[in-house]
């Protein structure tokens, strides 16, 4: 991140109008740098095609799920009035987090307010001062302010490399060690070797955390997520952490792993303790769409067959798109200022793509981000990657 010019170490006192003037030359610089941020407004109906979000199975709007959310709000309020450990669970809560665990295959889950609560709350409750974590160095800013908070050492290791992972841990002198990964990882849509990660953990009496935002409802049989896939889910040394704002449609996140580890977190994670309750209208979305996943387990599939045409046609047409592992579609651009532009021309012709520029891209490369959505027919596939292709920088 670009940053302003220090101030002189003895500054006058400045006048009350004056105390924020460095923002303004911080927004500057980051102006220069192209990295300015805006936020817009959309209607409810939009009427671009949207491969920008994560609706990863395209539930948002389903029926089933609007209904839930509408019902659980008319049942139990706008609100959940309280902390969870107060009033805020509702026994649509424990419905939720009961049948989160079955579907994945876990002991216990604990549903928070957001996926990046629920980050903060593992990275912080399962570690102390004698506690190596070993951290992948693409993994999203919520593992690594969790991370930054948990009073631990840090290391940082090479992006997908587990070797790296075992070298780390077994010259550690720390009584423990945690192994912190996404699952997919949300720039480029690649997934983690999460066997060889485990294994390199267990090598060395390390636990592991891994987040699967991006991995729950697109990855494992029908769905289930990727610890499913890899053979982890259930095991005793293994902790994942879910967005309920992805694949299901709605909003917050879990925790999911063995009961003593959701036991801990209930009382002693600080972003659980003394946080509000996910809305019921939220809780009620994900349970909806959790069911409907259950029923329809081809959504998945779906997901990841329309991101290998989106990876495959850009491909063709002469782009460079990333080869995705799950529903996450890259392609880069020459700079941030081309890929603000790019994304732009985009929605004028009636399409919507995420523009990822740094600091939000560890690589520092610039990118157009595709959701590559379960619901999306063949024709709209294509009809994006026309518009993609003939409003590329250069053409």
């Amino acid at each position: 991140m670009v940053q302003p010019s220090a101030a002189p170490a003895a500054a006058l006192p400045l006048a009350p109008g004056a105390v924020f003037d460095w923002l303004d030359e911080a927004a500057e610089l980051r102006a220069r740098a192209g990295l300015t941020r805006t936020l817009r407004s959309r209607p409810a109906q939009d009427p671009v095609l949207d491969l920008a979000s994560n609706d990863y199975l395209g539930l948002v709007h389903h029926p089933a799920v609007t209904r839930a959310a509408a019902d659980a709000a008319l049942r139990w309020g706008g609100g959940a009035t309280g902390s969870r450990l107060v009033t805020g669970t509702t026994a649509l809560h424990t419905e939720l987090e009961q049948e989160l665990a079955e579907f994945c295959g876990v002991e216990a889950a604990l549903v928070f307010s957001s996926g990046y609560a629920a980050n903060l709350a593992a990275l912080t409750a399962l570690t102390d001062p004698d506690t190596l974590i070993v951290s992948d160095a693409y993994n999203h800013a919520s593992l690594i302010d969790g991370c930054r908070l948990s009073r631990s050492d840090v290391h940082r290791a090479p992006h997908d490399d587990p070797a790296a992972v075992a070298e780390a841990l077994a010259a550690r002198s720390h009584r423990r060690a945690l192994v912190v990964s996404d699952t997919v990882f949300s720039v480029d849509g690649n997934a983690a070797r999460l066997p060889e990660l485990s294994a390199a953990a267990r090598a060395h009496g390390a636990a592991l955390l891994v987040d699967d935002a991006h991995g729950l409802g697109v990855l494992g049989p029908g769905g289930r997520g990727a610890p499913a896939a890899a053979g982890l889910a259930g095991q005793p040394d293994t902790v994942a952490t879910v967005t309920l704002s992805k694949s299901l449609g709605s909003q917050g996140g879990a925790v999911l792993g063995p009961a003593r580890v959701i036991r801990h977190l209930t009382e002693t994670a600080r972003t659980f303790i003394f946080d509000t309750g996910l809305a019921p209208a939220a809780v009620g979305a994900a349970l909806g769409a959790l069911r409907l996943l259950k029923a329809e387990p081809q959504r998945a599939d779906r997901a990841r067959e329309v991101a290998r045409l989106l990876s495959a046609q850009l491909t063709e047409a002469g782009l460079l798109a990333s080869t995705p592992d799950a529903a996450v579609v890259s392609v880069q651009a020459p700079t941030p200022e081309a890929a603000v532009q790019w994304a732009a021309d985009c929605r004028t012709a009636g399409l919507a793509v995420g523009c990822f520029r740094p600091p939000s891209v560890p690589d520092g490369i610039s990118r157009l981000r595709l959701t590559a959505r379960g619901d999306l027919t063949d024709t709209q596939i294509t009809q994006a990657v026309r518009t993609i292709a003939a409003t590329a920088p250069g053409k």
